[in-house]
């Protein structure tokens, strides 16, 4: 197979409004990275000769009506065409001709069809949030709604993105989760890394390539914000490892406060009255607040015998859930972003950040004999013990949503589930078998005390002055990055202060870098102590138990160990897997546990890893990874015409967001606190 970079092809661009039928022509073009899989390609034309249009096989589903979403694809070469069918998804695109295809097993990191441009606006404001019947006055929304609009796109697209900042007080950044960004790690979103916020009352563009397919989110960066309601639902159609014949639209799962998060943030570096806790559990932004909302619940519409494709999403601040639906099983076929060997559960765990495409076959299940007359099953949304904190007294109904097989019918279902261990932790490790097989080379593990450990400790002089172990730390600090400093402005730096909590690897091309992630129990007061008594063990570090999802940016990183007992890495107890582990962009760290990843230094870039708790990303859980410093000077200073436009809006975006700190910082702040009262992601 070749991969030709330097060839050119007229497309058509694609602009989205988010009215009913979003999507219409346009005359703009780029030069798409075109993938030919034979082994002498004939001369690239200038004009693509041989366009292939079909609407995607899991457009929106029949509760939603719209318009498909329509793939386009512009070849060169004769043959191609659409090749996924009910009774075949692992085929996306093949050439009668020659036999070649995109599928299943296609190395999706460096091969992929060319597609189109997509082009989105979102527009992010302030609006009171009525959820689950108490009004949140502090919400802030995309376009006017909660979630935000639902960016769609077919594999090989490009995405060009445009956001506008109307915000009074806050600045924005937006992070495509789990998106690899490949030689775009200014697009990456997160303010005081990869750019400067977007000042209020300004905007900026991104743009990216989807490599990967299968479904995320987007949501902002800054700081707590998407708390608020910043977040939004994000589908790269492609093929699918098990068969299916219809697909329901994306579904959202997040915890909710009836404040702006950033008033909740005070009690987790604070403790009172308590650590944050959340109010209500969400489907696609509806909910019912202690069973007072009379907002009919979250219903979805099965015709029987039909397999349905399921896009499962974790947007939450604090909460991982189960994820189930009585009297069926669940098909799971996609982890994050990475298909996976289709395996059978009836529920499964989703951590925060993580997605999981499942297919529900429509045939209920007898539970001890029993099935519903009316047709109507719970769609439970279970928050895991151990990763959730709600209100005293207010603990969520997991019957979240209803599946109903008949559309004429409106009673409340009466299914059960089974007793399941509700205990946090990640799907079976064994379970998750990438179809696109990766084999890492054998290595050793870095030495202990090269090992990142995750704990709490004290930051004298940060906002919220207490006596107690408040500000989490992933390696050897709290992070705490500058807003108008973003790292790759710096990288001609020598050293680094200790808040950027910043590793530079000396990986080079395609060599592999290996983290290791533990919560050891060295030092032990739990839980937290109160103000005034002693501290047990190292007087600067707290080990707390608890579990953390995980999340890497700029790859997907090979699971290599993954277990409940930080002290078998000291022990020599750890098997590794290195053939064909399990991999994604989010991992659960089991409360006093440890995870061994891995990924291949082929993406120049300043990589944030963080803990996706909310509360503990801003209290400083994360650290930055610069991979292949030199790589990517020359990236960003490359006289592309592309890079050179993208780089002068990156300072644009900088010099904009000075000049409305300098005139509103103070205006803005809410004392007696500063202006920035956590880490800033």
């Amino acid at each position: 197979m070749r991969f030709l970079e330097a060839c050119k092809s007229l497309v058509i661009s694609f602009t989205a409004l988010f009215s009913t039928s979003p999507f219409s022509d346009n005359s703009n073009s780029q030069q798409p990275l075109v993938e030919y899989l034979s082994n002498g390609p004939p001369e690239h034309d200038a004009y693509a000769k041989f366009p292939v249009r079909f609407d995607s096989p899991s457009g929106p589903d029949s509760d939603n009506p719209a318009p498909p979403f329509t793939c386009k694809y512009n070849f060169d070469r004769p043959g191609w065409r659409n090749c996924s069918t009910a009774s075949n998804r692992k085929c996306w695109l093949e050439n009668t001709e020659t036999k070649e295809q995109y599928n299943i097993t296609t190395d999706y990191e460096n091969y992929y069809p060319p597609g189109i441009v997509r082009e989105y606006w979102l527009d992010l404001s302030e609006k009171t949030i009525n959820a689950d019947g108490v009004n949140n006055p502090d919400g802030k929304v995309f376009n006017g709604s909660y979630p935000g609009p639902w960016i769609q796109a077919c594999w090989g697209d490009t995405l060009k993105i445009h956001v506008k900042n109307n915000l009074d007080c806050n600045g924005t950044t937006i992070h495509w989760h789990g998106i690899r960004q490949l030689n775009t790690v200014h697009m990456d979103g997160v303010n005081g890394i990869t750019q400067c916020p977007i000042a209020p009352k300004k905007e900026a563009t991104y743009i990216f390539k989807a490599m990967q397919y299968g479904s995320s989110w987007y949501h902002s960066h800054y700081s707590l914000q998407y708390g608020d309601g910043v977040a939004g639902p994000m589908t790269i159609y492609g093929p699918s490892s098990s068969e299916f014949d219809e697909a329901l639209d994306p579904i959202l799962m997040t915890d909710w406060s009836h404040q702006s998060a950033f008033k909740d943030y005070v009690r987790e570096l604070t403790g009172k009255p308590s650590i944050p806790k959340m109010n209500s559990v969400l489907i696609n932004g509806k909910g019912n607040f202690a069973g007072a909302f009379n907002l009919t619940k979250f219903t979805r519409h099965i015709k029987q015998g039909n397999r349905y494709l399921m896009r499962i999403i974790n947007t939450s601040v604090d909460t991982a859930y189960i994820f189930s639906i009585d009297n069926h099983n669940l098909t799971v076929v996609t982890s994050d972003f990475v298909p996976i060997e289709p395996y059978t559960t009836d529920h499964i765990l989703v951590g925060i950040g993580q997605r999981y495409h499942v297919i529900l076959h429509a045939e209920p299940i007898p539970t001890n004999g029993w099935v519903s007359s009316k047709g109507n099953y719970w769609l439970r949304a279970i928050p895991a013990d151990g990763c959730k904190a709600f209100e005293d007294g207010n603990q969520p109904d997991e019957r979240q949503g209803v599946i109903r097989y008949n559309k004429e019918e409106t009673s409340v279902p009466v299914s059960w589930r089974p007793t399941w261990n509700l205990t946090c932790r990640d799907e079976p490790y064994s379970k998750l078998k990438p179809m696109h097989r990766w084999k890492v080379p054998l290595m050793d593990l870095p030495p202990s005390d090269d090992y990142f450990e995750v704990g709490l400790q004290k930051n004298p002089g940060r906002p919220h002055e207490h006596d107690d172990f408040r500000m989490w730390f992933l390696a050897n600090h709290s992070m705490w990055i500058d807003f108008a400093r973003p790292t790759i402005d710096y990288l001609s730096n020598k050293t680094w202060n200790d808040d950027s909590v910043i590793v530079e690897s000396q990986a080079k091309k395609d060599e592999w870098i290996i983290l290791v992630v533990t919560q050891p129990a060295k030092y032990l007061p739990v839980p937290l102590p109160k103000p005034g008594m002693p501290v047990v063990g190292k007087p600067e570090r707290l080990m707390i138990a608890t579990a953390h999802p995980i999340h890497l940016h700029g790859h997907d990183f090979a699971l290599l160990a993954q277990g409940t007992d930080w002290t078998d890495l000291e022990l020599g107890k750890v098997n590794l897997k290195w053939d064909n582990p399990p991999r994604r962009d989010v991992a659960l760290l089991p409360s006093g546990g440890y995870l061994v990843m891995a990924f291949k230094a082929d993406n120049p870039g300043v990589w944030i890893v963080h803990c996706h708790i909310a509360w503990h990303a801003s209290s400083g859980l994360a650290m930055q990874i610069i991979e292949r410093k030199e790589d990517l000077k020359t990236l960003l200073s490359s006289k592309d015409p592309e890079m050179v436009a993208q780089m002068a809006q990156h300072r644009q975006v900088c010099k904009d967001w000075d000049a409305w700190f300098k005139k509103n910082e103070k205006r803005c702040a809410i004392p007696p606190n500063p202006f920035q009262d956590d880490s800033g992601i």
